[in-house]
Parts: C-alpha cells; structure tokens; sequence
C-alpha cells in the first residue's frame, strides 16, 4: 500500500465531488460519522451495547471522518498541509511542546523550549551590554 498525502487527497476528493456535494452536504455526513465513531468509543468503554467493538471498525469510522473532512477542505480550496503545519507551530508554542511537527519530520534534536531560553539569554545578555553590565 502506498503513502497518501494530504494534497493527493484533497485532488482526489475535488475531482470527485466538484459539482456534486454542497459544504453543507459535507459537514452534515462528517457530523454522522464523528457521531458513528462515538458509538464505537461508547461500545468499548460499556456505555452502549450491540456496538462492534473492534479496532477495524474505529479505522473505518475515523477514515469516514478524515474523507469528509478532507473533501470540505478541498471543494473550499484550503491547503490542508499549510494550515497543520501553521496550527501545529502555533500550539507547540503555546503548549511548550518540546518540539513541532516540521522539527518532528526533519528529525531535529533542538526543541522549540531550548530556542526560546536561548533567544532569551541573547536578549539579557545584550540587555546587560547596553546598560554596560557586562
């Protein structure tokens, strides 16, 4: 089996509903399968019974929710790949995450915390040049 990116994807499900599904049409099938994916979760943890509980039917319910995500993404022309990787920077810098998702795919030791501490230092050692500190 191949890899499939994002952008394979996106072209993919463009061609496909172009002129056949409305966002709406889309958001509502996406909200149906967050909703069967519920169910499967429901099952597993005992809350509801008569639910297949099996890790084949979370992956097929999870990649109903990834195709309808990635179609409304797609028939709106938003670059899926552009946006994960901005929202990822944002978040590991929000959250102080040891390092994002672009540091994570380059394979990179240093962490986005060690650059912050160290553009930190910089800035108090030029701070304590300035005012003749140093």
């Amino acid at each position: 089996m191949k890899d499939l990116t994002f952008r394979q994807l996106q072209d993919y499900l463009l061609e496909h509903y172009h002129q056949s599904r409305t966002e709406e049409g889309l958001f509502m099938k996406l909200v149906e399968e967050v909703g069967e994916v519920a169910e499967v979760l429901n099952g597993r943890s005992g809350r509801k019974e008569g639910v297949q509980d099996s890790n084949e039917e979370l992956a097929k319910e999870l990649a109903d929710v990834i195709h309808y995500t990635v179609a409304s993404a797609a028939i709106n022309r938003i670059n899926l790949t552009k946006t994960i990787f901005e929202k990822d920077k944002t978040a590991a810098i929000k959250y102080q995450h040891e390092r994002d998702l672009e540091g994570f795919l380059k394979g990179t030791s240093k962490t986005i915390r060690n650059d912050f501490l160290l553009i930190k230092k910089v800035l108090v050692n030029i701070r304590k040049i300035k005012q003749g500190k140093w």
